[in-house]
């Protein structure tokens, strides 16, 4: 393959993987029917996701899965072999659990360093949206280059546009929940706060990492041949469902957020513009 292929490829991997995440960030945006975000800011808010959280979470889940398989290999016993990252229990554990808190975290800290925008609680979720598909984006682009390296371009792409149908989709939703419950916070909203909605969006991240991963979880519990084929269609279509159900979530949080906040009649709550439009029209 000449470098000229090499590089056609790598550019048409990374706008099939790019694409995807920016329409679904125009859809969420779209959601606010108020005034809506400018593009300059939510798309600081992607790229933080996807150059500063993505990166970071890899480091962050390296380091400490190293530390894991130290300590169990220093402490030997099955209380300690899902620390293990070379046991398949360990596997588990990063993917169910590590991966959840650390990346949630690591894209929660976007939506924080962008809380001077939010000008309803609307924007929480946006943001967190923004933020989200970001590191959907510059992950899967990564699954896809090291997936293209080994099987060539017709399996990265289809790596890439699998993830994009459902992991993406997923990471998007999963922060945008944060964002929405950090914006009732912030806005001083009665219910509960931003640590709930963490834990939410760890709890959306491990469910969907449990989908995707259940057709390796029957195999290691013995199950083979039409079971685990079968298991792994269904998990990845009931991941898809799953994926698509939250981001529509996501956008009906955003499209309802907006009006019980202006109708505090707070400044804090004004729409950017200073308008106090009335509530939507019914179709």
């Amino acid at each position: 393959m000449s470098s000229n292929d090499a590089t056609l490829d790598l550019v048409l991997l990374v706008v099939i993987a790019l694409v995807p995440a920016l329409i679904y960030l125009a859809w969420v945006r779209r959601s606010a029917r108020l005034e809506r975000e400018t593009w300059g800011p939510l798309l600081g808010a992607f790229l933080y996701g996807a150059l500063f959280a993505t990166v970071a979470a890899g480091l962050v889940e390296v380091i400490l899965v190293a530390l894991g398989t130290a300590a169990s290999q220093q402490y030997p016993g099955p209380e300690f072999v899902f620390l293990n990252g070379n046991s398949t229990l360990g596997g588990f554990f990063l993917v169910l659990v590590i991966a959840p808190v650390v990346e949630e975290a690591l894209k929660a800290s976007g939506v924080y360093s962008y809380r001077d925008r939010f000008r309803s609680i609307a924007d929480g979720p946006v943001f967190g949206a923004s933020v989200g598909l970001g590191f959907g984006f510059f992950e899967t682009l990564l699954y896809g280059l090291g997936a293209y390296l080994v099987g060539g371009l017709e399996v990265g792409l289809a790596l890439i546009i699998v993830r994009s149908l459902s992991s993406v989709l997923l990471h998007g939703s999963s922060t945008g929940m944060f964002g929405y419950g950090f914006a009732r916070s912030r806005f001083h909203q009665p219910g509960p706060g931003t640590g709930s909605y963490y834990l939410l969006a760890v709890a959306m991240h491990a469910g969907f990492n449990a989908l995707a991963s259940l057709a390796v979880i029957l195999v290691f519990l013995g199950a083979s041949g039409f079971a685990v084929t079968t298991a792994s269609y269904v998990a990845l279509i009931a991941a898809i469902l799953f994926a698509f159900a939250a981001i529509e979530h996501v956008r009906s949080v955003v499209a309802t957020a907006e009006y019980p906040a202006i109708q505090l009649g707070s400044a804090r709550y004004r729409p950017r513009g200073g308008r106090r439009p009335g509530p939507p029209k019914t179709p």
